[in-house]
């Protein structure tokens, strides 16, 4: 189904902004450079006109806070299913670059920079070298695409591999163009793919026990969760996206990342966000002391979301569970295909406790 929309003025006269043409992709490559939130407010730029080897150029590559890697490819003159292919073709470089690749593909778009620490201050967390490219998504930027590359985009993103469309349309406003977008596929919904699926290493059926990273801090207080009874993530919808993954009854180990597992418990009710979530009768933020980043609360993208939890056994940080080995994410909620998670889980059981 194509995408298209219109754009008017406001006022007791309103009047449609005509539609334009952009001048070039390139320039829209140029604007993305020098503001990537027109891709995503939670992705940071690593690479430009990346040279594969396999006889072509990626065109943005771009790393999300979990170190997960987004490949970037403009139309430009293709057809529709040409860029498809050539982006599928890209994706399987990707996946073969190790952290000493990527941190060179870095320090080539941002000479002098180093990308651990470029990634700590634009993150707020260690990149970690071990998981850093263990997924990926393919994102294509166009203005249309025809109905049979849409099945096939469809079609790859239901069954695992995480491609999503990015649709611009270019508005003309006096002496200024105005761009605007449309994403084909929720990007939560893609997001949820990447978490779900590793592609290194061995994979294993998924053994239906939920993993949940609980960034600890001022903003978020793990005391507090363990009293009330809820995990929580907010700060950018690439936190809590995720989130939607849980049901009433689905079991959550969580880690602090940096600490350790903490917690085992299950999920009574689904995602609500910080406005709406309540502790008996009182509205949550009323009651909680840690920030929940309150100053979003209107905004529904950076705001706090709430899934409450009936805890089967928490600890307090200071006695967090970490062996080698054991299993670790940066999203805030996944479900791990790998030994390690099964592994991992077996080991808590015992440490906690709890069948």
């Amino acid at each position: 189904m194509p995408i298209s929309h219109a754009v008017w003025t406001v006022g007791h006269d309103p009047r449609e902004v005509p539609q334009g043409l952009l001048p070039s992709e390139q320039l829209l490559e140029a604007m993305i450079v020098s503001q990537p939130r027109i891709l995503s407010s939670e992705w940071m730029l690593i690479g430009r006109q990346v040279d594969t080897g396999y006889g072509g150029r990626l065109d943005l590559l771009a790393i999300a806070p979990d170190g997960s890697l987004i490949l970037v490819e403009l139309k430009r003159d293709r057809t529709p299913r040409e860029v498809v292919a050539q982006a599928l073709d890209y994706a399987s470089w990707v996946e073969k670059q190790d952290a000493n690749d990527i941190a060179a593909i870095y320090g080539r778009f941002r000479p002098g920079h180093n990308l651990s620490a470029d990634f700590r201050e634009r993150f707020g967390q260690p990149l970690d070298e071990e998981t850093l490219n263990d997924s990926h998504q393919i994102v294509i930027v166009a203005a249309t695409l025809d109905a049979s590359s849409e099945r096939i985009v469809n079609y790859l993103n239901d069954r695992g591999l995480a491609i999503n469309v990015l649709f611009f349309q270019v508005f003309n406003h006096g002496d200024q163009q105005l761009l605007s977008r449309a994403w084909l596929i929720d990007p939560g919904e893609v997001q949820v793919h990447v978490a779900n699926s590793g592609i290194r290493g061995e994979k294993e059926p998924w053994n239906g026990e939920y993993y949940v990273s609980f960034g600890e801090s001022q903003s978020r207080l793990w005391e507090e969760a363990t009293r009330f009874g809820f995990v929580s993530g907010g700060g950018g919808s690439w936190y809590s996206n995720s989130l939607r993954m849980l049901s009433p009854g689905d079991r959550i180990w969580v880690k602090i990342p940096g600490e350790g597992f903490v917690g085992v418990g299950s999920v009574t009710g689904a995602r609500i966000a910080a406005r709406e979530f309540t502790i008996g009768e009182r509205p949550a933020l009323e009651t909680l002391k840690g920030d929940y980043h309150r100053a979003l609360i209107d905004d529904p993208e950076k705001a706090e979301y709430f899934v409450p939890v009936e805890w089967d056994i928490t600890v307090p940080r200071e006695k967090a569970v970490q062996e080698v080995g054991m299993f670790g994410n940066q999203n805030t909620v996944c479900k791990p295909v790998t030994p390690k998670w099964r592994t991992t889980v077996e080991r808590l059981k015992e440490v906690f406790g709890v069948r």
